[in-house]
C-alpha cells in the first residue's frame, strides 16, 4: 500500500467553512496545499481517492494535513506523534 505525502505537520484550520460538499485530498500531492487541503486530481493513476465530506452549517474545521488521521478528513492529533 502506498503512503500519502505529508502536506504539513499541523492541520489547516478553516474559519467558517461554508455549507457544501468538499473533497479532501487523501494523497497529499494536491497543489492546493497547504492552505486548502482539497483534491485537485493529483491522485490520478494512484490508489488514492479523495474523501467527500458534507458541511451542513457554516463552521470552523481543522482538516488533516499529515494524512494519517483516523477520522478523515478531520484532524485527530495524529500529527503530534509523527
Amino acid at each position: 500500500m502506498a503512503e500519502p505525502v505529508i502536506a504539513d505537520n499541523k492541520p489547516v484550520v478553516i474559519e467558517q467553512l461554508e455549507v457544501g460538499t468538499y473533497y479532501w485530498c487523501a494523497c497529499g500531492q494536491s497543489k492546493t496545499h497547504p492552505d486548502k487541503p482539497y483534491c485537485d486530481g493529483s491522485h490520478a493513476g494512484t490508489e488514492f481517492t479523495p474523501v467527500a465530506f458534507e458541511i451542513t452549517e457554516s463552521q470552523t474545521v481543522a482538516l488533516c494535513n499529515c494524512k494519517k488521521t483516523g477520522n478523515p478528513p478531520y484532524c485527530d492529533g495524529t500529527h503530534a506523534k509523527l
